[in-house]
C-alpha cells in the first residue's frame, strides 16, 4: 500500500503558500497522525512550505514516534514542555509568518505563543488539515472498511447475547468485548445502549436500566482499526413488536435508505439532510426528528464533512459519511438507523450491511 504521508504535506505546503504563510503549527492529534502516522498523546508538529516539518514530543514516546514517523519528520524529544522546543525549532525555519490552529490551541498555550520573540508573526487559521482528511484514498477506505466489518460480527455476535434482564451498561460491555475480541482498538466514543423510553435521547450514556420485554433497544457504536472509525446505528425490539413501534421504524428505515441512495458528490449537506427530514417530515413526525443527518468520519468519529440543515458546503468526492435519521418521542422510546457511506464519483457506496429491519431479540 502506497504511503500516502509524502502527498498529505505535500497538499497543505501547497495550501500554505496559497494563503501566504510560511508554516502551520499543527497541535490536533489527529491531524498529526494523518500528517505524520505519530499517534501519541503529546506532541507539537511544524510544517514549514520550503524546510522539513518538525514534530516535538516528550521522552515518552521516544522509541514510538522513530517507529512511526520515520523520515516524514524531523523529530524532537523535549524532555521539559513541548512549548519549550517550539521556539528552537520555529529559528532554525525560514519565514516569519506562522499560521496555528485556531479551534484546536486554547487560550493558554496562546499566550505562550505570545512570550516568543516578535520576528514571528502569528495568524489563527481553521480547516486546513481537515479539508484533506475529509477525501479518503483506498488506504484510508479500506481501514474503515474493516473498522465497519469488526463493529457489525460485533453487534452480531452480541444480540445473540442480549435478554431481558440485563442492564443497559451490560449490553454494552459485551459488545464492546467483541468489539476488542475482533480486533478493535479502544472504542473510538462511548458506546450508546439505550433501553424503552432512554431510547428517546439521542445520546443516552448506558445505564443501570433494565431491558424489558416490549422495549426499544438502540445500540450506537462503533469500531476502531489503525486509528479510523466506524460509526453504526441499530434499533431492536425486545421479545415483541406493536404496531407502533414497527410504523415508526418503518419510517425511519426508510428515510435512511433513501438518503443514502440519494447523497451525490458536490451535493450541499444541506440538500443531503433534507432528503430524509422530508420524508420524515411527510409522515407527520419532523418535529421529532431534532438533529442532523449525518457527519464525516475517518480518524475521528465526528468530522467533515456535514449533512446538515445550515450544511452549506459542497459534499467532496471520497468523503465517508454517516447517514443516521432518527425519530425520539420524550417518555415513549426512539428509533435511529445509522449507515456509513463513501462518496464515490459513480455514486454513493454503502459500506455498512447490517440488517436495517425491526430485528426481536431478547
Amino acid at each position: 500500500m502506497e504511503d500516502r504521508r509524502p502527498h498529505r504535506l505535500a497538499a497543505l505546503r501547497a495550501a500554505l503558500r496559497e494563503r501566504g504563510v510560511d508554516a502551520l503549527l499543527v497541535t490536533a492529534l489527529p491531524n498529526i497522525r494523518y500528517l505524520t502516522g505519530f499517534s501519541g498523546s503529546a506532541a507539537l508538529l511544524v510544517v514549514s512550505v520550503d524546510a522539513p516539518s518538525v514534530l516535538i514530543t516528550d521522552f515518552r514516546y521516544a522509541v514510538q514516534v522513530t517507529e512511526e514517523v520515520g523520515a516524514h519528520a524531523d523529530v524532537r524529544i523535549e524532555p521539559s514542555s513541548l512549548w519549550s522546543g517550539l521556539a528552537d525549532a520555529l529559528g532554525r525555519l525560514p519565514g516569519s509568518r506562522i499560521a496555528f490552529e485556531a479551534p484546536h490551541l486554547v487560550f493558554t498555550d496562546y499566550e505562550r505563543l505570545a512570550t516568543l520573540p516578535e520576528r514571528w508573526r502569528w495568524s489563527g487559521s481553521a480547516g486546513l488539515v481537515e479539508a484533506l482528511r475529509e477525501r479518503k484514498d483506498s488506504g484510508e477506505l479500506a481501514l474503515i472498511r474493516e473498522a465497519v466489518r469488526i463493529a457489525e460480527q460485533a453487534l452480531e455476535r452480541t444480540i445473540r447475547e442480549v435478554h431481558v434482564g440485563q442492564t443497559e451498561r451490560q449490553v454494552a460491555g459485551i459488545l464492546e468485548h467483541h468489539l476488542r475480541d475482533l480486533g478493535s482498538d479502544a472504542p473510538p466514543f462511548e458506546t450508546i445502549v439505550a433501553a424503552g423510553e432512554r431510547a428517546a435521547l439521542p445520546h443516552a450514556r448506558a445505564s443501570t436500566r433494565e431491558l424489558r420485554a416490549g422495549d426499544y433497544l438502540l445500540i450506537d457504536f462503533g469500531a476502531s482499526f489503525r486509528g479510523y472509525c466506524s460509526d453504526i446505528t441499530r434499533t431492536f425490539a425486545l421479545q415483541s413488536v406493536n404496531p407502533e413501534m414497527q410504523h415508526i421504524h418503518d419510517i425511519v428505515r426508510e428515510a435512511t435508505l433513501s438518503a443514502s441512495a440519494a447523497v451525490r458528490v458536490g451535493m450541499r449537506g444541506r440538500d443531503a439532510d433534507a432528503i430524509a427530514r422530508r420524508y420524515i417530515e411527510g409522515r407527520g413526525y419532523g418535529e421529532l426528528f431534532g438533529h442532523s443527518l449525518g457527519h464525516g468520519i475517518g480518524l475521528e468519529v465526528h468530522e467533515g464533512p456535514r449533512l446538515a440543515r445550515t450544511a452549506e458546503a459542497p459534499l467532496p468526492p471520497a468523503a465517508v459519511v454517516t447517514i443516521e435519521p432518527g425519530i425520539y418521542r420524550p417518555g415513549w422510546g426512539g428509533v435511529r438507523i445509522e449507515d456509513d457511506v463513501f462518496l464515490s464519483e459513480d455514486g454513493p457506496v454503502v459500506l455498512t450491511s447490517f440488517p436495517r429491519d425491526l430485528l426481536v431479540i431478547g
